[in-house]
């Protein structure tokens, strides 16, 4: 299976990534990364893993989505999942216990939970994203799995296409709108957090960031022939806010 990891000038964070992708025990593996032409030393950090790195491309993109569609293209594992240049994976094994979900539910997609970690402090949970609330009826409600969890074969986005660039920030709740509903991909839930994401990520910056995603979001629902509003998709903030204040402990993790 394929990870790709998009980077541009994410020196402080991207050794963390490519580290916990590296530990995993999972054996097949092939590692993608997508740099945007970075101008600090994150280059440099790639390129001192030699070989470690299956694929390594740099130069200018288009943005994240962009970046993460070129992975897809240079991937060719049987499946392929995103893990963002400074989020890392909970455990060794969260490749093996997402593959092995698949492979057991015999499903076209997988996904799991994940935590919200301090950027300084990964250790310290602020919240905890439940992807078990997840079906593909509450996506008019702007509801998904979490996207860094999310493992997807490498035919569906052959069939269906990867991610649309005519989206700053919710390209990854289109591609899952179009996935799960419009091509009623099957899916399976691991029920583990996975990833630990850092705080501060561009859908995550406050209440500007959240107008322009929750507008994109009601677009992405409407575009693939799901009708919704913007106040059905606000309908989700109390059972969001409760993330930040109710958060489970993690199974099997300290």
């Amino acid at each position: 299976m394929s990870i790709v990891t998009v980077c541009f000038n994410s020196a402080a964070t991207i050794r963390d990534t490519i580290e916990s992708v590296l530990s995993q025990t999972y054996a097949h593996i092939e590692y993608i990364i997508v740099d945007g032409g970075s101008t600090d030393d994150t280059i440099e950090i790639v390129k001192g893993y030699g070989d470690k790195i299956a694929k390594f491309i740099s130069e200018p993109d288009q943005g994240i989505y962009d970046a993460m569609n070129k992975g897809i293209r240079a991937a060719t594992g049987h499946a392929i999942c995103m893990l963002n240049s400074d989020d890392i994976y909970s455990k060794n094994t969260a490749i093996e216990s997402l593959v092995n979900t698949m492979e057991s539910a015999n499903s076209d997609t997988v996904f799991a939970d994940l935590v919200y970690v301090n950027p300084r402090n990964t250790r310290h949970i602020t919240r905890y994203y439940d992807s078990s609330r997840f079906h593909p009826k509450r996506l008019p409600y702007g509801w998904m799995p979490a996207h860094p969890t999310f493992l997807v074969k490498r035919e569906l986005y052959e069939k269906w296409g990867g991610y649309s660039l005519n989206y700053r920030i919710a390209a990854d709740f289109e591609m899952i709108v179009r996935l799960l509903y419009k091509a009623a991909a099957s899916y399976a839930y691991l029920p583990e957090a996975v990833v630990r994401m850092r705080t501060g990520g561009i859908s995550t910056r406050g209440l500007s960031s959240s107008w322009i995603l929750n507008n994109e979001i009601v677009r992405a629902c409407r575009e693939n022939g799901l009708e919704t509003s913007l106040p059905r998709v606000l309908m989700k903030f109390p059972a969001k806010i409760l993330e930040h204040v109710v958060k489970p402990k993690m199974k099997g993790q300290s």
